[in-house]
């Protein structure tokens, strides 16, 4: 049985999602930027070059979102709080 890239990065996907449910999100991000690879591989094999465009459009505003939270600039509450007017 051959692995597609699809599955692999479909794998890495759930694995992602569980470090993120788990607080770990510089390792989630890793996974998500190696399950777009994947896709990307995958998308350029069925010569889709429309999912190949938007495929590296998510993985360059993931990499900067990765940079930010890097840097520390990105806000990293998750609860609203009562003086928020979201």
């Amino acid at each position: 049985m051959i692995i597609s890239f699809a599955v692999i990065g479909g794998i890495l996907l759930n694995f992602g999602a569980f470090l993120t449910y788990k607080g770990k999100i510089y390792e989630s991000v890793i996974i998500y930027l190696f399950a777009d690879l994947c896709w990307i591989i995958m998308a350029y094999q069925k010569n889709d070059y429309w999912g190949l465009f938007f495929i590296l459009m998510g993985v360059i505003f993931g990499f900067l979102a990765f940079k930010k939270m890097q840097s520390g600039k990105m806000q990293k509450n998750l609860t609203k709080d009562d003086n928020d007017d979201l």
